[in-house]
């Protein structure tokens, strides 16, 4: 996993770079051949879901700017 990288665009989608195995909630394996990167929806607007195709920017999403640190 240290090869795996994963940000996060300023009102987009998560951006993925690296060797990763993307499966659904059934175990069901997408195909990621050919993508050394690729985008995941972040907006829920999507119709490609799990990946993005850019609905985000139609629909503005605004999405926190920053993680929040949890408080105990």
């Amino acid at each position: 996993m240290a090869d795996v990288q994963i940000s996060i665009r300023p009102n987009g989608p998560y951006l993925v770079k690296g060797p990763v195995t993307l499966r659904d909630a059934d175990g069901n394996e997408f195909s990621l051949e050919g993508k050394d990167v690729f985008a995941l929806c972040r907006c829920g607007g999507s119709t490609t879901k799990p990946f993005c195709d850019g609905t985000h920017s139609t629909i503005g999403f605004l999405a926190a700017t920053r993680a929040v640190e949890e408080t105990q």
